[in-house]
């Protein structure tokens, strides 16, 4: 490497103000010496005096989340692009020929401290956020963007690149390498390193105005599903409800002001409860409204412009860089490669499962007409309804199995499930820093006690924490120079809190989201990789939910059940015959539950295959995109418009279909178990070895090909849903 004095460093920390003293500058401004890729980044840290400075100096290298103020991200932020423009300007103005080693290596192991610092900011600003880091994220967000146009539409970093990559064939290079030489390339030009500066201006711009509509989209949802509650005074609207859930309402009302009265909010645990037993028909409608009106009620965090915007946005940058529409754009490094594969597969089942929603609705009408109700079926009545024909058709009660599917049981049923596969242990530490009291640390090792890395858990609801289900990491596995670093994962969830007289008891949906959770902790945290590019879930989107979806199929079996489905109260086994009834349903209302979710992911697909930066009218977009596909008025998109943030403000634009696309390698995956074994070690091996430890080092249909044999079946797929005979 090139020798560098330290005065630039100097400079970029006093301009960002992160060096405190005339002294320091002065002491630094002096010192000469030879600079490594990580040197530079060492020095950063060593005049940033905040906690990101230096190693945290806590087991694992866990963040220390008590020393991390509000105040410190910033200047980090700061100091990290700082510490960044200078080793890329070290391998830009590096005299020695460009090679793979000074110029892909050295860029993919750049940017350290940005990274040591994203990892904790966005991962709060996703599960404890608050006014201040909200603030924070609109300042950082365009300075990011801009650092990365910086990189991405360096001339002459891309020629070194381009060099290299004209002599990739003649390079003696490992699989994993050829990848990194390849996505390095090609990563560079989707971004706009082939255009003119003009064009590479236009891209800048549009890549600004992207980052902050994404946050404020966010933003807009956080607050819409926070503020609407309703609030229910007379304990006869509570009829149907269980106690459970009657109790956590209470619990919500005493958090929110209201003492002595029950309150239900948009947010999953409380609405679905709501919707699937409440009796309360008015009631029913007035919650449901409030969650798919979500940012669709024309005040300050109404998203319909904002989405549009992005739309728009999205169109011009992607015909800007040669391609007809966002998706053709996005979908050009997925597995399907284009959006007409993505609809060859969604039309292969969109009309049988739209047409067993309709027989589904049918019987849900007969079973009202039947009880003297003198109303059609509406979307507010779907889960009520279908929970009445559940239980009558298959005598199954869903809070029958609750008592079954305590948090604590079942999280050790999921370590139960791993340690069988794959043989790596749990270890629970009490005494590591966390950023909120509901977090828990857990060590996981191999079998023969090899450290393997962190997974913290994030259960429960609250305020400052986005909704959904997700798995991240606050440190990914990678090696660098022979160095090699151990995951720290985090799984975040929203289950409802335990009450006074009860613990946390799951449904079976969120019983089985906790099991699919865990299994992209395991893709994280079983990564054997060299390069944090390519390590853990950094895989292609529509094979990222593979690994999870497959989780999922052990919750049922037996010999799971017996360890953790045990009565929170007596300790007894869930009965056989509770069993039974659980696999005979689990196929019901299936016609639901595929159209719902592929009523989104077109609604998703209609959104980014538009060819022209147009601004749409959402609402009417929408309304004609959904008439469009026929879909009925009893069934809404499991995320309409104005709250679908995979799409737009999270990282699943023109790919929601990724959860359908990886669940036909999910189904076909698990198949290759029940025909050799549930826990075949032979099978397991070859899962952990050719898919959870390689992450996206090597192509992903290849790496699949060598765990099954073969290509991915849909037949698997199509049986599990029940949309066979």
């Amino acid at each position: 490497m090139k020798k560098f004095a330290l005065a630039p460093i100097a400079l970029a920390l006093a301009i960002t103000g992160c060096v405190s003293t005339e002294k320091e500058q002065k002491n630094i401004t002096n010192s000469a010496i030879s600079m490594s890729r990580v040197d530079h980044v060492a020095a950063a840290k060593l005049a940033l005096s905040n906690p990101f400075a230096n190693a945290y100096n806590t087991p694992h290298e866990i963040p220390d989340f008590a020393k991390i103020k509000p105040s410190h991200y910033l200047p980090a932020f700061k100091a990290g692009i700082a510490a960044h423009q200078l080793e890329v300007a070290a391998i830009v103005n590096n005299p020695q020929a460009p090679t793979f080693s000074n110029t892909i290596e050295a860029i993919e192991f750049s940017g350290n401290l940005i990274t040591r610092v994203s990892n904790v900011f966005y991962n709060l600003t996703s599960a404890e956020t608050n006014d201040e880091l909200k603030a924070i994220a609109k300042k950082v967000s365009p300075l990011l963007s801009a650092h990365s146009d910086d990189i991405s539409l360096n001339a002459h970093l891309f020629s070194r690149i381009k060099s290299v990559y004209a002599q990739k064939d003649q390079l003696s290079l490992t699989p994993s390498q050829q990848k990194l030489l390849t996505d390095t390339y090609i990563g560079f030009v989707r971004s706009g390193a082939n255009l003119n500066a003009s064009e590479k201006d236009q891209i800048r711009q549009l890549n600004a105005e992207l980052a902050k509509l994404t946050l404020l989209f966010g933003d807009n949802l956080l607050a819409e599903t926070n503020s609407f509650e309703v609030v229910i005074r007379n304990k006869n609207d509570l009829a149907g409800l269980s106690a459970s859930v009657i109790d956590a309402a209470a619990a919500t009302a005493t958090a929110r002001g209201h003492d002595g009265q029950w309150v239900f909010t948009t947010h999953r645990p409380s609405v679905t409860p709501f919707l699937t037993y409440a009796d309360n028909r008015e009631l029913r409608k007035q919650l449901y409204l409030g969650y798919t009106n979500r940012a669709n009620n024309n005040n300050e965090f109404d998203n319909k412009e904002t989405l549009a915007k992005i739309a728009s946005l999205r169109v011009k940058r992607a015909n800007l860089m040669g391609y007809e529409s966002h998706a053709h754009f996005v979908l050009e490094e997925r597995v399907a490669k284009t959006p007409q594969k993505v609809y060859e597969l969604l039309n292969n089942i969109w009309p049988t499962a739209l047409e067993k929603a309709k027989k589904e609705v049918a019987d849900m009408q007969n079973l009202v007409d039947q009880e003297g109700g003198k109303f059609k079926i509406a979307a507010w009545d779907y889960a009520y309804y279908a929970e009445k024909i559940r239980k009558a058709r298959y005598d199954l009660d869903e809070e029958q199995t609750r008592p079954y599917f305590a948090l604590e049981s079942t999280l050790q049923g999921v370590f139960y499930t791993a340690n069988k596969l794959y043989g790596i242990t749990v270890k629970e530490r009490t005494d590591l820093p966390t950023y909120h009291e509901d977090v828990r640390t857990f060590e996981i090792y191999e079998a023969d006690g090899t450290y393997i890395g962190l997974f913290l858990t994030d259960h429960y609801v609250r305020p400052g924490k986005r909704g959904g289900a997700w798995m991240n990491s606050y440190r990914k596995q990678y090696n660098m120079d022979g160095k090699d670093s151990t995951p720290i994962i985090v799984n975040v969830l929203n289950y409802p809190r335990p009450t006074a007289t009860e613990p946390t008891l799951l449904t079976f949906d969120q019983a089985s989201t906790l099991f699919h959770e865990f299994g992209h902790a395991v893709h994280g945290l079983l990564s054997q990789g060299t390069y944090r590019s390519q390590t853990g879930t950094a895989v292609p989107r529509d094979f990222v939910e593979f690994p999870s979806q497959v989780m999922e199929n052990w919750m049922l079996q037996p010999e799971v059940l017996a360890v953790f489905a045990k009565h929170y109260k007596t300790g007894k086994v869930i009965p056989q015959e509770l069993v039974d009834k659980i696999q005979a349903a689990s196929k019901f209302n299936q016609g639901f539950a595929t159209t719902e979710y592929m009523a989104a992911t077109l609604l998703d697909l209609n959104w980014h295959s538009l060819t022209d930066s147009k601004i749409r009218d959402t609402a009417k977009f929408e309304q004609d995109a959904l008439e469009k596909l026929g879909l009925i008025d009893e069934i809404s998109p499991r995320y309409r418009s104005t709250y679908f943030a995979h799409i737009f403000s999270g990282g699943y634009s023109a790919g929601y279909y990724s959860y359908i696309w990886s669940d036909v390698f999910g189904a076909d995956a698990f198949a290759a178990f029940e025909e050799n074994g549930i826990f075949d070690q032979k099978t397991a091996k070859a899962f952990r070895d050719n898919i959870l430890s390689q992450g996206g080092s090597d192509d992903a249909l290849k790496l699949y090909r060598q765990f099954r044999g073969r290509d991915a079946n849909i037949e698997p797929l199509l049986k599990s849903r029940g949309l066979t005979d």
